[in-house]
């Protein structure tokens, strides 16, 4: 089956993950969906609020708060941090909760010279000391969704300062993250002296070497009553404070 290949031209956390719930329920496409949001903390669907995140920080500082459909932990992204969303149908051929989907980010890391290892949580390791990508997963009928985050320049103090807790309340029963070291793929290049990128340069670089990779596909951008009834999910669902601030 040829995968459609979709770049988001928004910034806006809503607005991108409303369009991957979006592309999962409303397609029957394989897709291969990229975005860069602007500074957000992204939760996952059964966490607490609370437990993960300094929200003063957070509302000092115009950091967006948004909860994902998806599982596990929370995370920072800014405009030097790429996503990429993996979505496709079932096949009987593979569990579908593997690490397969990572191996051809695996493959085009490599290619830069990037000695990267999947983790047991199917995240992505530098050197075996350094978390540079998390994922999450989400099954539903026919459907699976796998995304995840790649740290190429993200602001990491304020990765840090978003991502811990002053008002923790152990009674709450929700999904703990997990804190790992981080590092930005810039930083390993520029100690390394491999290559250099701005991220412009190297989103691009990174798109062409996977979709290479993920032959045959097709180039697509969303509808314009795509994104009508996605800014509809946004409202109704991402940007609403029932969804973000459930219990």
């Amino acid at each position: 089956m040829v995968m459609k290949i979709i770049n988001s031209t928004s910034t806006s956390p809503t607005f991108n993950l409303a369009s991957e719930e979006y592309l999962f329920y409303e397609s029957q496409d394989d897709i291969l969906f990229f975005y860069v949001n602007e500074p957000s903390v992204i939760i996952g669907c059964n966490q607490a609020i609370q437990n993960e995140i300094d929200l003063d920080y957070c509302r000092v500082n115009n950091i967006h708060i948004v909860r994902r459909m998806s599982g596990g932990g929370a995370v920072y992204h800014d405009l030097g941090n790429l996503n990429y969303c993996f979505i496709s149908n079932k096949t009987e051929e593979k569990y579908s909760l593997s690490d397969e989907f990572l191996l051809p980010i695996v493959d085009v890391l490599t290619d830069l010279v990037v000695p990267v290892e999947i983790g047991k949580r199917n995240d992505l390791w530098l050197e075996r000391k350094y978390k540079i990508s998390g994922t999450a997963s989400h099954m539903a009928k026919n459907r699976e969704l796998h995304h995840g985050t790649l740290l190429y320049d993200t602001n990491l103090e304020i990765l840090e300062r978003t991502l811990n807790s002053k008002t923790k309340d152990k009674s709450l029963k929700s999904i703990a993250s997990v804190q790992s070291p981080v590092k930005n793929l810039s930083t390993y290049f520029k100690e390394t002296g491999h290559l250099t990128f701005d991220f412009l340069d190297f989103f691009d670089s990174f798109k062409k070497r996977l979709v290479d990779i993920l032959i045959p596909e097709i180039e697509s951008n969303l509808l314009d009553f795509e994104r009508e009834k996605i800014q509809i999910l946004v409202e109704k669902k991402y940007a609403s404070k029932d969804w973000t601030f459930r219990k």
